[in-house]
């Protein structure tokens, strides 16, 4: 009997001035029901209503904890509430940009033969056509994608081993040194550049060497390497920067040379910052529209040759739908393509995330035994 009123006294100890623990769901509750209540006077409104819930329970849970675990409680529980907000803050927007393109990109995604058609010899009669008698709409985007891929190809490979060199001389070779100094302010300054100037520069060099308005796919390649080769040295330097030096100096006190302990030991163990790396700058240009303007210009018809013709691109493709539709009376047909290659575009850039985690899950050195 002692025992069992010792053990209930102790419990009462350890939990008086304390919240249940079903708290935060009445409160969460309550603040639903007054927002719904709120939002009814003055009109009502989901996103309104979603809003005003947060900001009811966050009030309510402080001041929950104010009235019976004071102070330093009812603190805590506020900076708590002001991170999870920020949070939800940032996220809603990516969440609006993802639903929208969702809702109206898969319809045109789903439309047939849009991954697997071009544009070549669809008419506004056709886009007529097919708004009038509910007929699918003709058209797709699979030149475009195409042009995408070889664009982004090429650019990778114009800019990875560009990047991954310089970074590995900065900080391997460079040491602090005056030139090392001198890179690093340059690509610190390319990282800036607009994406605009990219595309001058590439079309006025390629202009200078083959003659004036020269746009081919492997013209936009070098404006998009532009663009990636600062974001490719940044990361790659600061992957190799947190190798241990104790990986060097085992490999040096082997007798193995400088390059081939770059090569085998250092490269190895950073490789999965720096597919990072190098998926961050591919999706930082695999969008880019102002460049590929100006370098390779627009079409309807697939090219495979990324060194003749004029190319399409995703981008390009969305903003030629969208600034001229294929019927300008009826527009619908053309924003459904756009919304599509939008969705098409996100999805290629998820793929190219799941691709890096799997090449750095790879080559990741392995530390089981």
């Amino acid at each position: 009997m002692m025992s069992t009123l010792m053990s209930e006294r102790k419990s009462s100890a350890l939990t008086r001035g304390r919240l249940p623990k079903y708290t935060p769901y009445v409160v969460a509750g309550s603040a639903i029901v007054v927002a719904a209540a709120l939002m009814s006077l003055i009109g009502f409104n989901a996103f309104g209503w979603g809003v005003l819930s947060a900001i009811l329970f966050a009030l309510g849970t402080v001041v929950s904890a104010a009235v019976v675990e004071g102070r330093r409680r009812a603190v805590d529980k506020l900076a708590s509430a002001l991170v999870v907000g920020a949070f939800l803050v940032a996220l809603l927007p990516l969440v609006s940009v993802i639903w929208t393109v969702l809702v109206n990109g898969i319809p045109g995604l789903l439309s047939p033969g849009f991954l697997s058609t071009s544009m070549n010899g669809v008419t506004g009669i056709q886009d007529n056509a097919a708004t009038t008698n509910h007929t699918p709409v003709l058209g797709g985007a699979y030149h475009a994608l195409i042009g995408s891929v070889l664009i982004t190809l090429w650019a990778t490979i114009i800019s990875v081993p560009v990047g991954l060199l310089t970074s590995i001389y900065l900080v391997e070779y460079g040491a602090g040194n005056r030139l090392s100094k001198l890179i690093t302010f340059f690509v610190d300054v390319m990282t800036g550049i607009p994406s605009i100037v990219a595309g001058l520069f590439a079309a006025a060099f390629f202009a200078m060497i083959m003659g004036p308005g020269t746009k081919t796919g492997f013209v936009a390649a070098v404006a998009l390497s532009v663009l990636m080769i600062p974001v490719v040295v940044r990361s790659s330097e600061e992957m190799l920067k947190i190798v241990p030096n104790e990986l060097r100096e085992a490999s040096y006190a082997l007798g193995v040379r400088k390059w081939r302990t770059i090569l085998k030991v250092v490269i190895p163990t950073a490789i999965s910052g720096i597919a990072s790396g190098v998926t961050l700058a591919i999706a930082r240009v695999i969008g880019e529209t102002a460049p590929l303007l100006v370098t390779a210009g627009f079409a309807t018809t697939i090219n495979y040759n990324v060194f003749s013709g004029w190319m399409a691109s995703l981008p390009t493709f969305i903003y030629t739908q969208i600034m001229s539709p294929t019927s300008p009376s009826n527009p619908d047909p053309s924003n459904q393509r756009a919304w599509a290659a939008a969705l098409l575009l996100i999805l290629l850039v998820m793929l190219l995330n799941l691709g890096a985690r799997l090449v750095a899950r790879m080559f990741a050195p392995k530390t089981g035994r």
